[in-house]
């Protein structure tokens, strides 16, 4: 038996490496314990047996956006969507996910929610570790279209279908023009900037419609698309909101 020695220490005692180098190739997810990926530098070894794989690439942590479809009722109401039992982590990708990011767990951690649902809402929600990212979707707010699909139960006449895009006030407050449109018989298609908290729930009362459910599809150029309900995916570096 040996004293136990930080992971870092071992590995460079085994290859020579620096002790920054070290960091980056445990932090990256190249280095196992028997057998098993250790990502933590100060993690304790003894007589086990360390590994640094073989493609092991000297490349700093990159920060990652994830985008996760919340299922219908996951969110409790008044809740914020960093505080769901469906939190990203390495078991709930999905397997369509074509980024080529390789899963990291200090990759579920730290982030930060961006572009809040309406309260009630379902569907796409971003989490961010990158400050460039969360600057951005702030900076944009204003300027990015969210879409969402809102099931009703109740009618409505083409006169007030036309009044509900041309933009009501909410408070004594005027609402900015949105684009709402029929989905199908029971589905109401919201596109509109910068809504208000509350504001898609209060025009549909607003018309005598109840809402059902409310599952947001779009935002900006970044569409929910295929993603499953509770399953969650990394924003490429091709996509921008």
């Amino acid at each position: 038996m040996t004293d136990p020695v930080r992971l870092s220490k071992r590995l460079i005692e085994i290859t020579g490496c620096s002790r920054r180098e070290a960091d980056l190739y445990i932090e990256g997810g190249w280095v196992q314990v028997d057998g098993v990926v250790v990502e933590e530098p100060q993690f304790k070894v003894e007589d086990q047996q360390v590994e640094l794989l073989p493609d092991a690439v000297l490349t700093p942590f990159e920060p990652v956006t994830l985008l996760l479809n919340l299922s219908p009722g996951a969110l409790p109401l008044g809740s914020l969507p960093s505080l769901s039992a469906e939190q990203p982590n390495l078991t709930n990708q999905w397997s369509g996910d074509n980024s080529w990011i390789r899963p990291l767990k200090s990759q579920f951690s730290r982030h930060t929610p961006c572009i809040p649902l309406q309260e009630g809402a379902h569907g796409l929600h971003v989490l961010t570790q990158d400050w460039r990212v969360e600057r951005r979707l702030k900076d944009d707010l204003a300027k990015l279209e969210q879409e969402y699909v809102v099931e009703v139960t109740g009618t409505l006449t083409a006169d007030q279908l036309k009044r509900m895009n041309r933009g009501i006030s909410m408070n004594r407050r005027p609402l900015a023009q949105c684009k709402v449109s029929w989905q199908n018989e029971t589905r109401l298609r919201f596109a509109v900037k910068n809504p208000l908290p509350g504001q898609i729930l209060f025009m549909c009362n607003h018309f005598d419609l109840d809402v059902v459910a409310m599952k947001r599809i779009r935002i900006g150029a970044v569409p929910l698309s295929k993603l499953p309900p509770g399953q969650w995916r990394y924003l490429a570096a091709k996509e921008h909101f």
